[in-house]
């Protein structure tokens, strides 16, 4: 076999492959064997035909072209061994020249790897928010505990904004009920938002025993977005009664006996949840000065497939949110167009950081074993709230496991770039960055357990394209 490369861009080959065709014998004799057990000839058993029998009976056309599509991918493969090639999506071949008895002639273009001259990783230095734990961060965790021990007490007077109401709703269309836009004796706090349009200004002034109607569009259902009439009925108002802020509350709520010491636990378990979320901003910092040092072509299509996944699974997640993309663009103040150039500055850094992320990778001779691929396994499967068998088994079956140790082998990189960094708060203390895991996360898993209980869902945990 003989083969050809003509660099067509940075990011594309074509290759030339010419198959002697006594190269395609094995295939020729695996292909008369495969045509023999298909067909029925009088006076010979299934799969003892002979080649001319079936040259006659269903064409030597047939046979050629059943070796040839065995011994092309084959080929295919070799020749981009022979040439150091690494592609990245599946070829566009074709079969260019093929006669009996004559060498085979076929052409693949391919987009490849693009050559990767490595920045400095070592030392990359970047700066990051000071922590802040203010006063009124405290107070409003405080608050929010207290909230979880509040009763509620009906109320006879018009609801108000933080009030709680039982109510039914019913959203109809040209006087008929809307298909799953029903609901009877639903408790929600008025001026919580999230659920429809309307509902909160139509709940305020309304008080047992009190009926509305008010216009408004579905986010939801197969009528998304177009306009309903919905009837909001109350049967309850109640307002939320607080504990007191004593030590009798902190000895109900929690392990300490005091406010003071109450109020200073929740106060470090904020510090440690701001100093898990400088922390990612950190890894983040490092990974974009060194996305800033380094220039490299991108393959389009793969641009063109991330972006579309990315933009399918964001609308995905705003459906089942009950959120339309025109919903969602007014509440962020920006525009298609603004979010469609985000959302492809994001996946070309991503696809940047990918290329840089498995070049420092083999560089550094970076491997994993079966502990750090299990464990991988097992906090995907936690994330996704899966059972951890079961997603492997998946992970198995679809043959993924390449994909999640090259997760892994990214994480080392990642790792490696981080903890080699220097990176400065807003008043120039240096940022610890010793803690990161074999994927790139940061954190022990106690502390961001106790975080998790004291602090808000950090920015990158929201939905995001």
């Amino acid at each position: 076999m003989k083969s050809a490369v003509e660099t067509l861009s940075p990011t594309r080959a074509k290759l030339t492959v010419e198959v002697p065709f006594e190269e395609l014998k094995p295939s020729l004799d695996a292909a008369y064997q495969k045509i023999a057990k298909q067909i029925n000839v009088p006076g010979f058993r299934r799969g003892k035909v002979p080649p001319a029998v079936i040259d006659r009976q269903v064409g030597r056309g047939a046979v050629l072209e059943e070796a040839v599509n065995e011994v092309v991918p084959q080929k295919y493969v070799e020749a981009l061994q022979a040439n150091d090639l690494q592609p990245l999506a599946q070829p566009e071949i074709e079969v260019t020249k093929f006669e009996d008895n004559e060498a085979l002639e076929f052409t693949a273009e391919v987009d490849v790897k693009p050559e990767i001259k490595l920045p400095t990783y070592d030392g990359v230095t970047a700066s990051v928010d000071d922590i802040v734990v203010s006063d009124e961060d405290v107070a409003e965790q405080v608050e929010a505990l207290r909230e979880r021990f509040a009763t509620l007490i009906d109320v006879e007077r018009p609801a108000a904004d933080g009030d709680f109401v039982v109510m039914d709703l019913k959203a109809t269309k040209d006087g008929e009920v809307v298909d799953g836009a029903e609901v009877s004796g639903m408790s929600y706090r008025v001026g919580r938002g999230g659920m429809i349009d309307g509902l909160d200004e139509a709940l305020v002034g309304l008080a047992a025993g009190d009926e509305k109607v008010f216009s408004s569009q579905l986010v939801g259902g197969d009528l998304v977005g177009e306009g309903v009439d919905v009837a909001v009925a109350v049967s309850q108002v109640q307002e939320q009664e607080l504990p007191d802020l004593d030590d009798e509350f902190a000895q109900l709520a929690s392990e300490f006996d005091t406010v003071a010491e109450l109020t200073e636990d929740v106060r470090e378990r904020l510090g440690r949840g701001r100093r898990l979320e400088q922390a990612a901003a950190a890894r983040d910092a490092v990974l974009e000065a060194l996305l800033e040092s380094v220039d490299i072509p991108l393959p389009e299509t793969i641009v063109t497939d991330e972006l579309n996944a990315r933009r399918s699974s964001f609308e995905q997640q705003l459906a089942y949110a009950g959120v339309t993309m025109e919903k969602y663009l007014e509440d962020e103040s920006q525009t298609q167009e603004e979010f469609e150039a985000d959302l492809e500055r994001r996946v070309r850094d991503a696809v940047t950081a990918q290329f840089i992320l498995d070049e420092i990778a083999q560089v550094e001779e970076f491997g994993i074993d079966q502990q750090e691929l299990s464990e991988h396994m097992v906090r995907k499967a936690q994330q996704s709230g899966e059972d951890p068998q079961a997603f492997a088994n998946h992970m198995f079956e679809h043959n993924h496991i390449p994909e999640l140790v090259q997760e892994i082998l990214r994480g080392k990189a990642l790792a490696r770039i981080v903890e080699s960094a220097v990176v400065t708060d807003a008043s120039g203390n240096p940022v610890e960055l010793k803690n990161l895991r074999p994927d790139g996360t940061i954190g022990e898993p106690e502390a961001e357990v106790e975080a998790d209980e004291a602090t808000e869902p950090a920015e990158e945990e929201k939905a995001e394209a």
